[in-house]
């Protein structure tokens, strides 16, 4: 990789108008029903350029800066995850015949999409993500994943602007984007029978792509641009920019520190022994006290960047002429989540609640040696009475059996 670029803030739409030509849909942040949500963009101007967030537990607001950051903010309710493991997806259907019944395998590949505004954690969370979809357990793949990873193009931009509610310093996960931090993708195992999903796709689903390929960060104006991958460097190369001198580099070194800096004294994680302490605690008091607060309305793992519970549903019209199978976001919250032949076996919230933090930074590390939370404070100003699970992690290694 060259060294970095310095792409004037005037010039963003040239990389924009670069993306289309070489047939992306470039999707970014954008301002919609007063959040910073994914979406669509045509041009540099629909960025939330002015905006910053105020996040606190249940709370999130929209306010102007004075200033014009392109990127002066932290992260709202929508996760990169929606256009990777789409919230509703037909698996297949099919349509009645003289002679019985057709099912239509001809899936259309999903779009190729570069992402602009990707903060470090979140493409820690697409990590995880390629972690559990891409060869899970060395056996399986996901093949509606892996098509649409592997036509991604990822820009990623460095947080200057963390919200209260984040605390992905301490997570390992942040504000500066290290693609060598990243976790890896699982190792393709040797072909075997059971090593496909046999949905359409599944035998020539194409590799996944650089976890990274391009990385800004803002200055007052311009970005700093670093190439992370072969495909990162030739958009870089066709852009044509000047190199960033030591001073503009620094200045972006600078910024990315006091983003770190400020995190140090807020929120955290302390992530030493936790996969034990939590393992431990199964009866610890403090899952009583969250399950009197929690609604278990699922807001935490819709808003949840690696969040992957989903159900499969079956459906037929009336005259039973068509049928589809459709995978559909779901929650381990939700009462029939472990509704099963005879009972349930997680009927309380208090058993949801343990299951799902307990799940996500303990038994996800078991499952794919990482953890399943990137901190990026999501579930901490979406939920509607305010759990911080930093407190919840807390409160159990305070009063735990096993305090390391």
């Amino acid at each position: 990789m060259t060294a970095p670029r310095l792409l004037p803030k005037g010039r963003l739409d040239d990389l924009l108008r670069l993306l289309v030509a070489d047939g992306f849909e470039v999707v970014g942040p954008r301002v919609e029903q007063d959040a910073i949500t994914y979406g669509p963009i045509g041009s540099a101007a629909g960025l939330p350029v002015g905006w910053t967030d105020r996040q606190g537990p249940g709370t999130y607001r929209l306010e102007r800066r004075g200033d014009d950051a392109y990127f002066g903010y932290a992260v709202g309710p929508h996760s990169w995850k929606k256009y990777l493991f789409p919230p509703r997806l037909t698996l297949w259907q099919a349509r009645r015949t003289a002679d019985g019944f057709a099912v239509q395998a001809d899936v259309a590949p999903p779009p190729r999409r570069a992402f602009l505004g990707v903060r470090a954690c979140e493409l820690h969370a697409i990590a995880v993500q390629d972690r559990v979809f891409l060869d899970r357990a060395g056996r399986f793949t996901d093949p509606h994943y892996a098509a649409a990873r592997s036509r991604l193009f990822l820009i990623g931009v460095e947080c200057e602007h963390p919200a209260d509610t984040c605390f992905c310093a301490s997570m390992g996960t942040g504000p500066g984007i290290d693609p060598g931090r990243l976790p890896p993708p699982a190792e393709q195992p040797a072909e075997t029978p059971c090593n496909r999903v046999p949905l359409p796709m599944a035998a020539d689903a194409p590799p996944a792509r650089p976890a990274c390929d391009l990385v800004l960060t803002e200055l007052d104006d311009a970005f700093v641009v670093r190439a992370t991958s072969p495909a990162g460097q030739d958009v870089l190369d066709r852009l044509d920019l000047s190199p960033a001198g030591e001073d503009r580099q620094a200045d972006a070194r600078r910024r990315v520190d006091a983003a770190a800096a400020r995190m140090a004294h807020g929120r955290h994680v302390e992530t030493a022994g936790i996969r034990d302490l939590l393992h431990a605690n199964q009866d610890h008091p403090r899952w009583d006290d969250v399950a009197r607060r929690c609604l278990a309305c699922t807001n935490c793992t819709l808003v949840c960047p690696t969040c992957f519970c989903s159900a499969v549903e079956d459906t037929a019209d009336v005259a039973l002429e068509t049928a589809a199978r459709t995978r559909r976001w779901d929650s381990c919250f939700t009462p029939d989540f472990g509704r099963v032949h005879g009972g349930n076996f997680r009927a309380s919230v208090r058993g949801r609640y343990r299951q799902w933090l307990t799940h996500k930074f303990a038994s996800w590390l078991d499952q794919f040696s990482t953890s399943g939370c990137v901190g990026c404070g999501r579930c901490i100003a979406w939920c509607p009475v305010g759990i911080d699970v930093t407190e919840e992690l807390a409160a159990i290694r305070g009063g735990g059996e096993d305090n390391p």
